[in-house]
């Protein structure tokens, strides 16, 4: 795992399987994307059996198959979506072609698990809610600041257990370093990766949303720049938003590529949360010039100060729960409109937002 590269973070936790070996056949299409790995290592630990990967560069398949070597390359798409022993695809393609993916593979009665953002327009989003309601499918996606890693997952703990009281604020940071030279072209063109506030921002909504236990969020303000590449004048390196949930709390995050080079990881995301008794501030990737590792939680309330050093000590429910959601219907791991709200905020988002240099050109 790359602590350099958040395009190839790929966490991986304790085993605990909770089907037994067989009971959960799934596949990977598309490996566009680095997080692939991480999506399949949360469901193998989890128990998951991966029987097959497909995409159409054989470098991207020979490159998966070194990480996971029991994996069968596939053919084609089609041979994935017609084999029924197949329950479910992971898929971590180009943002922009993530929902039909999807709707491919719930129209072949497999649950689907998209890398975020899931959707990069609106009306994909209304289409898949529709084909979940008619098929009964999950359409799970991975928001990974928060469903792999274990600060992060703690905080919802605590704020479970009322260590806060009410949230009423959440302020958010996702810093990224670009890599730029080893990135695709794909990952410069908003019509294919889904805009800055889409892409990143939809780790930060998700968040939002889960931590203050809202339903919905209506968008205040939102803006996106490009400050340091005048090759790629349609990219945006930063963006930052407003919002504010349906019971009151209220939410600003900010996400870039600007990450310097002298951070010791790829980025310095950090969430803090603020309740009627309390606050939660969580640095998941890095405690600067304190410590290199993640999964760091502060904790101030009325008992005091604490501080948790977390990793190795939660691991990563989701996984597990989403598994038994699929075999089951029920929904314990995440809720779909949970998922697919986060979702339609974060394209809402970009589609609001104002560019900062239009607003000095004459």
């Amino acid at each position: 795992m790359s602590r350099n590269d958040g395009m190839n973070y790929a966490p991986k936790g304790e085993v605990n399987k909770v089907v037994n070996p067989g009971a959960f056949k799934f596949a990977a299409i598309g490996l566009d994307h680095g997080h692939i790995f991480g999506m399949c290592n949360g469901l193998m630990e989890a128990g998951a059996e991966l029987a097959y990967v497909y995409d159409p560069d054989p470098k991207k398949v020979e490159q998966f198959r070194e990480a996971f070597p029991q994996v069968e390359a596939a053919s084609s798409e089609e041979e994935i979506l017609q084999d029924t022993s197949i329950q479910l695809v992971a898929c971590a393609s180009i943002p922009s072609d993530r929902a039909g993916v999807g709707m491919r593979a719930l129209d072949h009665g497999k649950h689907y698990f998209a890398d975020k953002p899931a959707f990069t327009r609106r009306e994909d989003v209304e289409l898949a809610r529709k084909k979940t309601q008619e098929t009964g499918l999950k359409w799970g996606v991975y928001y990974s600041e928060r469903l792999h890693v274990e600060s992060a997952v703690f905080a919802g703990q605590l704020i479970e257990e009322g260590a806060i009281g009410k949230v009423v604020q959440v302020t958010g940071t996702g810093p990224h370093r670009a890599n730029a030279g080893s990135r695709p072209e794909w990952f410069f063109d908003p019509e294919r990766f889904g805009g800055i506030l889409c892409d990143i921002g939809s780790h930060q909504i998700e968040q939002f949303l889960h931590y203050t236990g809202a339903k919905d969020a209506k968008v205040l303000h939102s803006k996106v720049a490009n400050y340091t590449f005048p090759d790629h004048p349609d990219f945006q390196d930063f963006g930052d938003a407003t919002l504010i949930a349906d019971n009151g709390a209220t939410f600003y995050f900010r996400v870039d590529w600007l990450t310097p080079d002298g951070l010791g990881t790829w980025g310095d995301g950090r969430v803090v949360i603020y309740g009627t008794e309390g606050y939660i501030e969580v640095r998941k990737y890095i405690d600067i010039a304190k410590s290199d590792t993640g999964n760091h939680l502060y904790l101030v309330n009325q008992d005091g100060e604490k501080h948790f050093d977390l990793s190795g000590k939660v691991g990563f429910p989701f996984f597990g729960a989403f598994i038994l959601d699929c075999l089951h219907g029920t929904e314990n791991a995440m809720t779909q409109e949970h998922a697919f709200k986060a979702a339609e905020l974060a394209v809402e988002v970009q589609e609001k937002a104002i560019t900062v240099e239009s607003l000095f050109q004459k």
